[in-house]
């Protein structure tokens, strides 16, 4: 059964990568979360996109300047509508704790590309462990050598390579840093791609997925996973696929 990942939890409708969002996410029949893990000045792991808060809070400057007490001040919620105002950013422990009796499969999105996080997959990997949610988790990443580190310390957690291009053969390239997934931009991947991906028993996570029909080709693929803005539209059509 493909998963269907919200993408920073129902982002098309509430603010992304919060808690809010991923309440609602679930509430809509994702049965996934992706999200983009960051690192506190402190050593806090906090879910946000972009490496400055600036574009999705009332705060300027890096999150590696903040720490955890810091950002926690920010509000979250304002930048996307008034009635969300006062929503934090919040933890990876936060996320943890919300599915941790719940079938969902985590997608950490590890975000050390633009600023260098030392030792956010250890981090990341020792709480992934202190929770025993390592067969609910998958790592990805646009940093390729970050997946090899995660693999490198532990095997018994699901890595993906995320890409945007045309990577030839995914399969054999994903495998070179130990990964057992790709993450490709939709765009990225056609249907002789996704069929000698499927060959090679190599994972196939697509992102960002919001139209209803490109979400119908990619189920009719079989893919085993879809990361979109919008939950529910993929939720609905699974159902018809059932």
């Amino acid at each position: 059964m493909t998963i269907n990942y919200a993408h920073r939890g129902a982002s098309a409708y509430y603010p992304e990568n919060t808690m809010l969002s991923f309440e609602k996410a679930l509430e809509m029949g994702a049965t996934g979360i992706e999200t983009d893990v960051q690192l506190t000045k402190d050593g806090v792991l906090v879910l946000i996109h972009d490496e400055m808060v600036n574009r999705t809070t009332n705060g300027e400057g890096f999150v590696k300047d903040y720490t955890y007490k810091e950002l926690n001040k920010l509000d979250a919620g304002s930048w996307m509508d008034e009635k969300f105002a006062g929503i934090k950013i919040p933890t990876v422990e936060e996320l943890i704790y919300l599915t941790l009796d719940k079938d969902i499969i985590i997608n950490f999105e590890i975000k050390n590309g633009i600023v260098i996080y030392e030792d956010i997959e250890q981090k990341l990997i020792d709480l992934i462990y202190k929770h025993k949610i390592n067969h609910k988790v998958i790592l990805s990443s646009f940093n390729h050598y970050s997946i090899a580190k995660c693999n490198k310390i532990s095997k018994g957690i699901n890595t993906g390579v995320l890409y945007m291009e045309g990577i030839y053969k995914p399969y054999n390239y994903a495998s070179t840093v130990g990964a057992n997934a790709i993450h490709p931009y939709f765009p990225a991947i056609n249907e002789e791609v996704i069929k000698q991906t499927q060959k090679h028993r190599t994972q196939i996570n697509v992102f960002t997925v919001d139209d209803e029909e490109k979400m119908k080709f990619f189920l009719n693929m079989k893919v085993d996973g879809i990361i979109t803005n919008c939950p529910d539209k993929l939720h609905k059509i699974m159902i018809l696929y059932k």
